[in-house]
């Protein structure tokens, strides 16, 4: 892979083997995107789930120049969970590709970036906080980051054209808002 990868488990053991086999399989990732700077992998075991197909939990989030992309899937077998989030995590890499090279020539209409799917549901509750470095875009930049990443709800984002962190959220009607502070 480019620079790194780290992986981190819980509730599972990590053999040599899953190691070996996840490093062969995020090697072939950097063909399709070569601007990735970091990969991590979170494997989980969660004994509780609701269904007994879904225990095993793969994770991937690829950081890089002006991008994240992250996807989880899960299943019975650990391979199985690992191969399912590396498909999801190419088909997002060539979403993204797609989109990146359509908008700099500006010509992404506004209806296109709406009708995105909704990968993942969001819990309610703070089960973590996280940090995270800010990239300067735009507004259309940000709505195809929040929808890459899955965020249904918002995106906090460094507003490349104002200089100010902009919270981008999605409306009810399906519709885009758009938070902008001022220090009173």
């Amino acid at each position: 892979m480019s620079l790194k990868t780290d992986i981190f488990v819980k509730d599972l053991d990590l053999t040599q083997d899953i190691r070996d086999y996840i490093d062969k399989k995020v090697f072939r990732l950097d063909r399709f995107l070569n601007q990735i700077d970091e990969t991590r992998i979170d494997l989980a075991f969660v004994k509780n789930a609701r269904e007994p197909n879904n225990r095993f939990v793969a994770q991937i989030t690829l950081r890089g120049r002006g991008f994240i992309l992250r996807a989880e899937e899960r299943s019975s077998d650990i391979r199985s969970a690992i191969d399912r989030v590396l498909e999801k995590i190419e088909r997002q890499i060539e979403r993204y590709k797609g989109k990146k090279f359509k908008t700099k020539s500006g010509a992404v209409p506004a209806s296109e970036l709406l009708q995105e799917d909704k990968e993942e549901q969001q819990t309610p509750l703070i089960i973590r906080r996280k940090k995270f470095r800010l990239s300067p875009m735009d507004e259309l930049e940000a709505i195809e980051q929040m929808n890459l990443l899955g965020h249904e709800d918002f995106f906090i984002y460094f507003n490349a054209d104002t200089n100010v962190v902009n919270v981008l959220y999605k409306r009810r009607d399906g519709s885009y808002g758009l938070i902008e502070p001022e220090l009173g």
